[in-house]
């Protein structure tokens, strides 16, 4: 029977202290829930003499990272230190020396996460990822085990909170993405570097975790097609909310016929989507199952206590395989061989802005293009620019393939008529 619980902690930083706070603090609880003491026993930081936002005993402190992971009385490594290669490394050595391990390292996790799951099954202990994904929503053990009965044919997230925070800002202000992007950054909101942000990075690697789990397949980092936010301009806003879309930076996966596609792009939505509601830093993801139908997850997607409730959860539930003697045994190998869509197979709505030549056969041309392509026009909007012999175009396709709208886009671009794709965008749907 299992006595106690010793948790080593790899990182104090806002998370980490976090988790403290949470594992002191709940003490109560946690021993409600798991029938057993949970302590910290060790915790590794690089600066030892640094002043904490969390209280703890200066002895628990180690800047050797083997006094956590070799460490011969802690049963659980918690990591939150971020990064890959150390990451990787300090989570190999914990679970060969028969150590559960809780992460939130996404990039981990998208990069390496089929190896460290091999190594943990080997080893017989349970690795949980739970906070890696959408901070404080529970969305990694709804789909491992809410849904674990169900087909999930399709998955839509918000999975980034700075970029909704920018684009929210960017729409109801009115601002451009660079006065967002500074504002986001002066209230800790985005990274003095935010390229792993607004240019989908950070979204892409939520989206390869989700994907793997929702459609049982190894899916890689690689696999996901991405585009940034940073070209997105008011202008582009103006005209999604003319044509009654709200403009998010939707991470996408879908699965037909055993083949899946996997990205993440600035999409419009419309209005009523279920998605468009979600404002400033929250996070969202709505799931598509054939039995449940419409589901929707909303939550903090980041933050000190929401990311450490996911941790915590994991730890929760990582005590109770001890006391049941069941740990190492929920790791799943995928069911399915890997199948990519091609863009033959993938298809969506486009929008397009264009500024072309303000001549007479300019829109007979135009509209051609989309007729040879067997493509047409659901929605079109056309103004003059103010500048001489430019008029501007704004419309959105009905449903074609990606691969229609690849021609059609390389055909606009190298035609005489266009003088310039402004911005072109996916459109989705309403919610099925």
């Amino acid at each position: 029977m299992v006595e106690s619980v010793s948790v080593g902690l790899l990182g104090l930083g806002t998370v980490g202290s976090g988790v403290v706070r949470m594992v002191e603090g709940h003490q109560e609880e946690l021993l409600h829930r798991v029938g057993c003491p949970v302590y910290i026993e060790k915790v590794l930081v690089q600066n030892l003499d640094k002043e904490r936002s969390c209280t703890i005993k200066p002895e628990l402190l180690t800047s050797n990272a083997e006094e956590v992971v070799n460490h011969p009385e802690i049963d659980v490594v918690i990591e939150v230190i971020g990064g890959i290669e150390l990451a990787r490394e300090y989570i190999l050595l914990a679970l060969n020396n028969k150590k559960h391990v809780i992460t939130a390292n996404k990039d981990l996790m998208a990069l390496h996460g089929a190896e460290l799951l091999s190594a943990a099954e080997k080893n017989g202990c349970d690795l949980f990822y739970e906070a890696s994904v959408a901070g404080g929503i529970p969305i990694i053990r709804t789909l491992v085990d809410g849904l674990a009965s169900d087909r999930i044919t399709k998955m839509m997230g918000i999975v980034n909170g700075t970029t909704n925070y920018i684009l929210t800002k960017m729409d109801k202000q009115n601002l451009t993405f660079e006065e967002v992007l500074k504002e986001a950054q002066d209230l800790g909101y985005a990274e003095a570097d935010p390229t792993s942000d607004v240019e989908g990075i950070d979204a892409a690697r939520k989206m390869a975790i989700l994907a793997s789990l929702g459609f049982s397949m190894n899916i890689h980092l690689d696999d996901v097609e991405v585009k940034g936010i940073s070209n997105i301009t008011s202008d582009d806003l103006v005209y999604a909310r003319q044509f009654g879309y709200s403009m998010k930076l939707i991470g996408n996966a879908r699965k037909d016929g055993g083949k899946v596609e996997v990205s993440v792009e600035p999409t419009l939505l419309p209005d009523t989507h279920p998605l468009a509601s979600v404002q400033n830093e929250y996070n969202a993801v709505y799931i598509y199952g054939e039995a449940v139908g419409e589901t929707m997850f909303f939550g903090p997607g980041a933050g000190q206590l929401p990311t450490a409730t996911s941790i915590v959860s994991d730890l929760v539930a990582v005590v109770r395989n001890m006391r049941l003697g069941v740990n190492g045994k929920s790791v799943v190998a995928p069911q399915f061989e890997k199948q990519l869509k091609q863009a033959d197979e993938i298809e969506g709505k486009y929008f397009y802005r264009l500024h072309v030549k303000d001549e007479a056969g300019t829109f007979s041309s135009l509209t051609s293009v989309f007729a040879e392509n067997h493509v047409s026009l659901e929605k079109l909007l056309q103004k003059p620019v103010g500048e001489d012999g430019v008029a501007e175009v704004v419309l959105v396709t009905h449903t074609t393939t990606k691969h229609q709208n690849d021609q059609i886009y390389q055909q606009l671009r190298d035609s005489g008529i266009v003088k310039e794709i402004k911005s072109h965008y996916r459109v989705e749907g309403g919610a099925q």
